[in-house]
């Protein structure tokens, strides 16, 4: 059977692929999807690797990086080349939950007078949300959000709605202006498969943005996939077998940022406060598995493993004021965790 990634060619379902087949689909479709992101964003390779691995991996995203660096484009671009419906909310300190979820509006019927409420659906009703500067609004309209990303469901007066699937959230944060913010407690974090760093650009990128931005006009995104066959590329990455070794490198790995954690290293009760509970292991795990099939294999490696380890548990550790102090970041505690953490027999190289 062919293996396309393209809408009009993958008639039949990929369900009826085998692993080898349903593997090279995935790894064809991330490819396209790539092609076309890069038709208006420039580098930013790491980052539309790691949204990508988190949409197939079925979790959500939140983005840090200053204004101006293509976040909002990205996703809807990504909403585009996928035929997802998108929707952008802007978080305001005045935004209220309703304004997200929906709300129920009085009614006349125009042929028996008769008046009722009728349910208008908010903006969360769509397939891949924008959620921008998610820190800009209270802790009661962030909470709006908690439900629709664990459950895929909202609620609403007495009724609990079904949101469209597939359904995620890329959200974003500004780092820079941080008054008058409500920061994300971290139960609500720990929602968010990956915390997305997005950097400036390197110059010779920079200077290609310059040139595509003031010359000719965007070129057009060519749909590559639909909410159905995501859906079935989301099944095929839960197929992944993960080696016991694998397994257990995790669990090291996410119990070693623990503080408490009898055996912690000497720098982790040093630095941190606080480190990752059990869905970062499962996080890590799932988005592993993704970056596998996106890599052209059909079982994971510890190198998967270690590739994700940064983006799933650098908004779920907690430094304290020793690691402020000592300008010692997030990412620096993870690699040096990683040296500590023995690597199980039968690992298989690339």
């Amino acid at each position: 059977m062919p293996v396309s990634a393209s809408i009009e060619s993958t008639a039949a379902s990929v369900a009826e692929y085998s692993d080898v087949e349903a593997a090279k689909f995935l790894g064809d479709t991330c490819h396209q999807l790539r092609g076309e992101l890069r038709k208006l964003i420039v580098g930013q390779d790491r980052v539309i690797e790691e949204i990508l691995i988190a949409v197939f991996a079925r979790g959500h995203c939140i983005m840090q990086g200053v204004p101006g660096l293509a976040k909002t484009m990205l996703v809807s671009t990504l909403a585009q080349a996928m035929d997802l419906t998108f929707h952008r909310i802007q978080f305001t300190p005045d935004l209220m939950p309703s304004d997200i979820t929906g709300t129920d509006v009085l009614q006349e019927d125009p042929e028996t007078g008769r008046r009722r409420f009728e349910f208008l659906p908010g903006p969360i009703f769509a397939n891949l949300i924008l959620a921008d500067e998610i820190n800009r609004t209270p802790p009661k309209t962030q909470a709006a959000l908690l439900q629709a990303m664990q459950e895929n469901q909202v609620t609403t007066g007495s009724r609990t709605l079904d949101l469209p699937v597939p359904f995620f959230v890329l959200a974003t944060q500004n780092p820079i202006e941080q008054e008058g913010t409500y920061p994300l407690p971290e139960a609500q974090l720990d929602r968010f498969m990956f915390m997305v760093m997005v950097h400036y650009p390197k110059r010779e990128e920079e200077l290609e943005v310059l040139k595509r931005t003031t010359a000719l006009e965007p070129p057009r995104i060519k749909k590559i996939v639909n909410a159905k066959r995501i859906l079935e590329l989301q099944e095929i990455v839960r197929r992944v077998p993960v080696g016991d070794h694998v397994y257990t490198f995790t669990l090291d790995l996410i119990r070693a940022t623990r503080p408490n954690e009898p055996g912690a290293s000497d720098f982790v009760r040093h630095w941190l406060s606080w480190g990752a509970g059990p869905r970062a292991g499962q996080n890590m795990i799932m988005a592993a598995k993704a970056r596998a099939l996106m890599q052209g294999r059909l079982y994971v490696t510890l190198e998967d493993v270690e590739a994700v380890a940064a983006p799933v548990l650098r908004h779920r550790l907690v430094p304290n004021f020793n690691a402020e102090a000592e300008g010692i970041s997030v990412e620096q505690i993870v690699e040096k965790i990683i040296t500590l953490i023995p690597r199980g027999k039968g690992e298989r190289l690339l």
